[in-house]
């Protein structure tokens, strides 16, 4: 099921409520607290896929603790949000302008430092080793699923 994680925890309670067992497989908008929040136990077991948790990277460690520091869990897209304005950043940096064309040609040759660690990109625009896993939703909290 596609859509954000308030609607999809919804619906998801509405359909444990009326006798619908299928198995719930979604995308990444359900990598939140918020999906939780809205489907209650009803959301036990959920599936989805996201990025690996940046959370638990090196390069990620001193952010996440300035976040929590301040009573933040930087879950889902937090991170990954971070890191993409030090990219655009960097790029603009690396092109000495804000000038649109200068800065996508800084994007498609450089690598960039980012709280995720290095990032490139592939000649369609893709983070260069991206990959997805899959978590399930067990007793209140997002699990890499083993």
């Amino acid at each position: 099921m596609g859509g954000y994680s308030a609607e999809v925890g919804l619906i998801l309670r509405q359909a444990r409520n009326q006798g619908f067992d299928a198995q719930l497989i979604s995308g990444d908008a359900v990598v939140t607290e918020d999906f939780w929040l809205t489907a209650g136990a009803a959301g036990e077991g959920a599936l989805m896929t996201f990025f690996p948790d940046a959370r638990e990277t090196l390069a990620a460690a001193p952010t996440v603790a300035q976040f929590r520091a301040r009573g933040f869990e930087p879950e889902g897209y937090t991170l990954y949000a971070y890191a993409a304005v030090q990219v655009w950043a960097e790029a603009v940096a690396q092109a000495a302008t804000l000038d649109p064309q200068a800065v996508i040609a800084a994007l498609q040759t450089g690598t960039f430092n980012t709280v995720l660690g290095e990032i490139a990109f592939d000649s369609k625009g893709d983070v260069r080793g991206a990959n997805f896993v899959w978590y399930v939703w067990r007793d209140g909290r997002y699990i890499l699923k083993q």
